[in-house]
């Protein structure tokens, strides 16, 4: 299989370059800090998964979607932007900002420069995700500086061991930062270069974090899965697919929060 990561990486740079310039007035909405306690979901907005197929219509309705999540507690709403294999757009994310000014929204996609980031602000996004395979220690660095900058929050994500002690280097740097949660260390189940999921990841590497608030991500479908992420450490749970396919996703956002605080008391 051609190397997934690797191709949105190209389309990435492509769009970051097609970006436009921006004034300090692009930047005037507010940013939403997040609240961290006890164990928290980041439920997500995606209209596809390579992996999965299509998980809502062009015409789903997001805002409602959102709100209901908002209404059930999550942490943040991680909304997907890129457009070519997730059907994401920048105007997602800006609708679900609007629509739920009370909760953090997070810009997710395959970022590569800080125009990005800046593109996220502007939409209303309060955090990014990063993918710390995708970028060189200095451009990560500037990303991660472009956002704390903004006031915004990010979420470092890593799918393999080289990357996750890459990542932890950064601790000495933003130390201040993951103490208080602005940098949150992620583990990805699924390899982005070739889409295969390893279960066994998030236990494995769960001593491997550093101390903060750490993120599950990928696979997790249930109460019983935020149970099991948060007695190995996490303090969050970012869910997609589980809660696109819900029949009532207020519930489970709720059922996870509430299994995971449990076992993370």
């Amino acid at each position: 299989m051609a190397d997934f990561l690797a191709g949105m990486a190209r389309s990435s740079r492509a769009r970051a370059d097609a970006a436009g310039t921006f004034t300090d007035s692009d930047f005037d909405r507010p940013v939403v800090p997040l609240s961290l306690d006890g164990f928290g979901v980041i439920a997500e907005i995606k209209q596809r998964s390579p992996a999965e197929g299509a998980l809502a219509s062009v015409d789903s309705d997001r805002v409602g979607r959102a709100s209901t999540y908002a209404s059930a507690g999550a942490t943040a709403i991680s909304v997907l932007t890129e457009p070519e294999r997730f059907d994401g757009a920048l105007q997602h994310l800006d609708e679900v900002a609007a629509a739920c000014p009370q909760t953090p929204v997070m810009r997710k996609d395959f970022l590569v420069d800080t125009v990005q980031v800046l593109e996220a602000r502007k939409a209303g996004a309060s955090g990014v995700l990063l993918i710390a395979a995708m970028l060189d220690d200095a451009t990560l660095a500037d990303m991660i500086d472009a956002s704390f900058e903004h006031g915004m929050f990010v979420l470092l994500e890593s799918f393999d061991e080289d990357d996750l002690r890459r990542s932890r280097t950064l601790v000495a740097r933003y130390g201040d930062d993951v103490v208080h949660g602005r940098l949150l260390f992620g583990v990805n189940t699924r390899n982005l270069r070739t889409l295969e999921v390893d279960p066994d990841r998030l236990e494995r590497f769960a001593p491997l974090l550093p101390d903060g608030f750490n993120v599950a991500e990928s696979g997790l479908t249930s109460a019983g899965d935020a149970e099991r992420v948060a007695s190995w450490g996490y303090r969050l749970a970012l869910v997609g697919t589980a809660l696109m396919r819900a029949d009532d996703p207020a519930a489970l956002v709720a059922d996870m929060r509430a299994a995971g605080s449990g076992a993370a008391a």
